[in-house]
Order: structure tokens, then sequence, then C-alpha cells
């Protein structure tokens, strides 16, 4: 093996040919799956839109590295089932961009959080986690509540998706900002729910009524999670042993 190297290494051209040929293995288990993706990828007729102010608190999440400690999807094993609800479909995830499987769980798993506490309980355990759950050790996010959402360029945002194939309208669009500040429930928008369903969360997520933070933003987001679709919940079979 070695006095074959050897030889290799004597000779450019053959050295980059093998090479190239051992890259295209690991190239061709990755590529290959993609041809198959109709088959593998899930029908959701009722899969819907984040909206801007979903989308600004996705941001957040991202930005505060919450990743790091929290995935988004949960194996078809049978304690995941059984503590996190019906496991991870890949439709869950067509609109995200990037996606939030995660790799390590410092945290629970957040695929669906979604409506299963208050916005009250989300705020509160923001601000101060060990007020809620005492073994916890979150860092604090109290900023979020005293920080302005900065709207003005969501527009920008729904823009950059729609390129990469999530079907935001040029209405979606045009309108991004006064949807978010709706949504928020600092001002009304008869089209908020015209474009992105009649299910659409409107409230005051922060408590706090008359402005828009980013704190309603991020629980937004949080109450979103796991309720774009119920193709999961359609779908679930039984969990592996």
């Amino acid at each position: 093996m070695f006095g074959l190297h050897y030889r290799l290494e004597k000779h450019g051209m053959a050295l980059v040919l093998g090479i190239i040929f051992v890259a295209s293995i690991g190239g061709l288990v990755e590529i290959a799956p993609l041809f198959t993706i109709d088959e593998t990828v899930e029908d959701a007729p009722d899969m819907r839109l984040y909206t801007p102010l979903e989308v600004a608190g996705r941001n957040i999440y991202i930005r505060e590295g919450c990743y790091a400690c929290h995935s988004q999807m949960i194996r078809t094993l049978r304690d995941e089932v059984e503590r996190y609800g019906p496991y991870s479909l890949a439709v869950e995830s067509k609109y995200d961009h990037p996606m939030q499987w995660g790799s390590k769980r410092t945290g629970p798993d957040l695929a669906r959080i979604g409506g299963k506490y208050s916005d009250e309980w989300q705020v509160t355990h923001l601000i101060d986690p060990r007020a809620v759950v005492p073994q916890s050790i979150m860092p604090s996010y109290r900023f979020l509540a005293t920080t302005a959402l900065r709207t003005d360029d969501l527009g920008l945002h729904l823009k950059a998706l729609s390129r990469v194939g999530v079907p935001y309208t040029d209405d979606m669009i045009a309108n991004a900002t006064k949807d978010a500040i709706a949504q928020a429930g600092a001002d009304g928008s008869e089209g908020l729910s015209s474009r992105y369903g009649d299910a659409t969360q409107a409230r005051v997520f922060d408590g706090n009524p008359g402005r828009v933070t980013e704190m309603d933003a991020l629980v937004a987001y949080l109450q979103i999670l796991g309720r774009l679709t119920d193709a999961a919940h359609a779908n679930s079979q039984p969990a592996e042993e």
C-alpha cells in the first residue's frame, strides 16, 4: 500500500487523478440522494410561510446562536417521540434557509415548541431562564425586551428568501414592514391574514403594546415552530424501539 502511495507521489498526474477519484466517492454519496428528492420529501398542501415578524425572529434565533444548544429535529426513536412529539419530516424544513436541525442538545429540542407554553412563559424564560426552569444553564436574553426591532429591511429579507425558492409574492415583499408591525399588535393591517392565512398569530407577544421589540419577533418565531403544517401529525407512525 505504501509502495503504491510512494509511486503516485512521484507521478503528479497520477496523484491528481487519484485525488479526484477518492473525492468523487464522497461527492457521489452526497449528490445521489438528490435524484430521489421528490420521493423523499412529503407533500404538505397546508404548508404556510413564515411571516416577516417570524423571519425576523428566526434571524435573531440564529444571531444569538440558539442552534448551538437546541436542535429542531426529532428522530424516529420512541423516547424522542414520547418526549417531544411526532418525529420531524423533511417538508417541515423546506422553507428554512439555513435549516436548524442541529447536532447537539444542551437544551431540549424545539421542533414542536410552538404553542406548548404561553407568550408570558416564553418572555419570562428568555429574560430569566431560572425563574421557570431552576436547573437551566441558559443565559439571559433580557436585552431583547428593550431592543427595538428593525423592520425597514424585512422586505429585503423576504426578497432574498424568494431567490432561493421560498414563494413570497411581490405583495408580501412590499408589505413586509407593515405586516410585521401589525402581527406584533402595534398597528392594524387588514392584509396580514389575507397574505399569510387566517391562522396567523397576531398579538402583543412581549406583553408591552405600542412598540415592536426583538422579543416580539423571537417569541413569534418560537410559537410557530412545528405549526407551519400538520403533515407530521397526519403522517405519524409508530416510532422505532
